[in-house]
């Protein structure tokens, strides 16, 4: 394809929605804005929980777990759906729906919830499904608008998931510490979703054709270290491929630690008996969030990145491997505060990156035209996982006195397990399945060609009689 074709694809997206909108820079800046603002629908749950045990006294705690395990459901199970709705209508409309349920779920949850259950309803299921429409339509966006750097622009959106929460954690213990939970959550829910609203305004998928000045999948620039397919598989064709099934499988393997750590913190603080502690001056759970937020955001782009250059299987299997020994040590470090900060700071630097990997991994391997709706079916592995890492658990460290030890071994052996399935079954899989369509579009460009010549021949021999 010639640089003149790829200029003028390039600026058909900004003849189409403008110099704002068409700039596939300014999409990105707006998908991570949205993202950190429903970084905290996850990510200070735990900030949450004292409040709500104080207000539903008697309440086990298993069952106010339940919100987060509900919330985690909803966000994640109607991602397929959503998807499809995106990429068939368009990400502004299904954007502005998101927004408008992330502030309804907080409002309704702060103002009229009068127990856990009804919590999961305004919480979890209306909130979750907000959240979850909001975070699928960002992040293919993402994988649509940079094919060319596909790793970086996922781990940077979801980077702002994953680290948002970090610009807010302390504001929103400060103002629960001032107002109580209930109105905070109200508060909060009005403020993130008008801005949410406010981006939905901006955010389109590239137009039909549309790829960056320069760029030509067909010429493979893609470095060697990652493979694309050129086939845009369809939900339906992406579930008839066993290559999906390892995916989803090494993503419930991968995500369970630090979901346990993120629906949990507080109450594994207290079972390490360095609940109490401060560092700095600063109570150890909101200064724990904090770092973890922000390990957990340069995760994403850091791994994200690396993967553009040693491939996703390989970033996958040194990840999981390590995330494996630190969800093990996080069982040692009883009754050490610092230890507790500084652990659970690098479990979740090398946790963040399944959120960057697995989207790139997704557009990669099953084509970056319908990735809204194949990366939502891919991402509701995060929902089974969080039956495990939320309710599980705790129903686990209730069992156990209170330790949350079990659940945490248990995660070491399925992050082994996902970093095995990485390299030796998802990689040759995938590609051999990619190097044979290579093969076959090789042999149709030869057979167009030979065509063609032999067309031209014929004109020739034509114009001659």
């Amino acid at each position: 394809m010639a640089t003149s074709t790829l200029i003028s694809q390039r600026d058909s997206a900004k003849d189409a929605y403008g110099a704002i909108a068409g700039n596939r820079w300014i999409q990105l800046i707006c998908g991570v804005i949205a993202m950190i603002l429903i970084s905290n629908y996850q990510y200070s749950f735990t900030l949450f929980t004292p409040g709500m045990k104080a207000t539903f006294s008697g309440v086990a705690y298993a069952k106010i777990a339940a919100i987060f395990s509900a919330f985690i459901l909803f966000e994640t199970w109607p991602m397929p759906l959503a998807g499809y709705f995106v990429d068939k209508f368009g990400i502004r409309k299904l954007m502005s729906f998101g927004a408008l349920c992330i502030a309804l779920g907080w409002v309704l949850g702060g103002t009229i919830a009068r127990s856990p259950f009804a919590l999961c309803i305004y919480y979890g299921v209306i909130a979750g499904t907000g959240a979850g429409i909001i975070y699928i339509s960002c992040v293919a966006n993402a994988v649509k608008w940079f094919p060319d750097r596909r790793g970086l622009a996922a781990g940077l959106t979801a980077a702002g998931f994953g680290g948002g929460a970090a610009l807010s954690v302390i504001p929103i213990a400060n103002t629960i510490h001032i107002i109580g939970w209930a109105k905070t959550m109200t508060l909060w829910g009005v403020a993130q979703g008008v801005i949410a609203l406010i981006a939905a305004m901006i955010l389109r998928h590239p137009p039909s054709g549309w790829a960056p000045a320069g760029w030509d999948a067909r010429a493979k620039q893609v470095r060697k270290a990652v493979a694309q397919s050129n086939v845009n598989f369809t939900w339906i064709q992406t579930l008839g491929r066993p290559e999906f099934y390892f995916l989803y499988a090494m993503f419930f393997f991968a995500c369970a630690g630090g979901l346990i750590a993120t629906a949990s913190l507080s109450q594994i603080a207290k079972s390490l008996h360095v609940s109490d502690a401060k560092i700095f001056g600063i109570a150890i759970v909101p200064l724990t969030v904090t770092l973890t937020s922000l390990c957990n955001a340069g995760s994403r782009i850091l791994w994200g990145s690396v993967s553009d250059r040693l491939g996703r299987e390989r970033t996958m299997f040194l990840t999981f491997g390590i995330e494996a020994v630190l969800v093990y040590l996080v069982t040692k470090i009883a009754g050490a505060p610092v230890a507790f900060v500084v652990l659970f700071s690098f479990v979740f630097l090398f946790w963040g990156e399944i959120f960057s990997l697995f989207s790139a991994s997704t557009g990669d391997v099953f084509g970056p035209k319908n990735a809204s709706a194949n990366y939502g079916m891919v991402y509701t592995a995060k929902g089974l996982a969080s039956v495990f890492a939320g309710y599980g658990a705790a129903a686990l460290a209730a069992y156990f006195g209170g330790s949350f030890a079990v659940p945490f071994y248990i995660s070491a052996v399925l992050c082994v397990i996902a970093a095995l399935f990485s390299l030796f079954i998802l990689k040759p899989l995938v590609r051999r399945r990619i190097a044979s369509e290579q093969a076959v579009s090789a042999l149709v460009a030869a057979a167009e060609e030979e065509l063609g010549t032999a067309r031209k021949e014929e004109e020739k021999e034509l114009a001659h009689v």
